[in-house]
């Protein structure tokens, strides 16, 4: 029978002063219900994310970073309590459509459960929007309306540059979030050798952009073209 892989989580921790980060008050609890969370349903921490940022502000580079990690490495972000991440549902839903997810450790259920369910809702919605539309289609065919542009084709034909765009700009974001990842790596865990960051890159499970494993060249590259580049954030 084969092993199952444990479940692979990045924490992220955040307190809201200066105060509480040097206190320790903020920190040590969300480290403590992280802890417990793995001792009762188990699971590897693979990264680790902190920092002191208002809930209310959206431009948290910390938690931008963690995000990127947890995406890139197909795991789930693991945070203590919802207001650590945010209360703000567009920020929530913006982890959703990214298909990034992600466990509250005193609500274990509520990525499955809440977010589970206002997805459905607006899944709902888009499924009677979708029904409404063909009805009314169908009734205008049934009129001897004629439907649809005559122009399609060309259309098609004049809109690969377009679509040429859309490949360029997720490439160019996946690039960007590696970026951050690799500076991660090398300021907070001290790790900078090309070959080391391409060794941890692939036991955690990322992939180039091709989806093949990282080497010391690779690393290069995107060390070369982040030269002097500051990380913006990205769009969700």
């Amino acid at each position: 029978m084969p092993v199952s892989m444990p479940r692979r989580f990045v924490a992220y921790y955040r307190v809201s002063t200066q105060q509480q980060s040097r206190s320790g008050l903020g920190l040590t609890a969300q480290r403590q219900a992280v802890q417990e969370y793995l001792a009762q349903y188990g699971g590897e921490i693979i990264a680790e994310f902190q920092e002191i940022e208002s809930g209310k502000n959206a431009n948290r580079p910390q938690f931008h970073q963690a995000a990127d990690y947890a995406e890139l490495a197909h795991a789930t972000l693991l945070v203590a309590k919802l207001d650590r991440l945010s209360r703000d549902l567009h920020f929530i839903t913006g982890l959703q459509r990214r298909g990034i997810r992600f466990t509250l450790c005193d609500l274990p259920d509520v990525d499955q459960l809440t977010i589970h369910v206002l997805a459905a809702m607006a899944q709902h919605e888009a499924n009677m929007i979708s029904q409404r539309t063909r009805l009314a289609l169908n009734a205008a065919r049934k009129r001897g309306k004629v439907l649809g542009n005559p122009r399609l084709n060309d259309i098609r034909h004049q809109d690969t540059g377009k679509a040429n765009q859309q490949r360029t700009q997720r490439q160019s974001d996946w690039k960007l979030r590696m970026q951050r990842l690799i500076q991660h790596l090398e300021e907070q865990e001290g790790i900078e050798r090309g070959s080391d960051v391409a060794r941890i890159l692939n036991q955690r499970g990322l992939t180039t952009y091709q989806g093949r494993p990282f080497t010391s060249a690779t690393i290069s590259r995107l060390r070369r073209s982040s030269d002097g580049k500051s990380f913006p954030k990205l769009p969700d």
